[in-house]
């Protein structure tokens, strides 16, 4: 349709490709960062509290940030399981230490 065709144009222009917007050719710029593009829904009649029709997860085709890096904030169980796969992971107390030294959160 018309939508799936503006977000390939979108993603033609920032890769530098050139496209027509309203008619008129545009050079496309490709940008040094990754670029994103976030996206909200609303749904009609739908309450998230009492209706639960929808659950689960959608796994992107991408790799949006390849080089991101994650630590885990939990209690010592959860930590424990950070640290059984190799996740970097902090406590509360851990934490508490780190707002005394500003420069430890860096």
């Amino acid at each position: 349709g018309k939508k799936r065709g503006f977000v390939e144009s979108l993603l033609a222009f920032s890769n530098g490709e050139k496209v027509t917007i309203k008619k008129e050719e545009v050079q496309g710029k490709k940008r040094g960062f990754v670029e994103s593009i976030e996206l909200q829904v609303t749904l009609k009649n739908y309450d998230p509290q009492r209706d639960k029709r929808f659950s689960g997860t959608f796994k992107l085709p991408h790799v949006p940030r390849p080089n991101l890096t994650v630590c885990i904030l939990g209690n010592q169980s959860h930590c424990e399981k950070a640290q059984a796969i190799g996740v970097d992971s902090m406590t509360v107390d851990d934490l508490k230490k780190l707002n005394k030294n500003k420069k430890k959160v860096k």
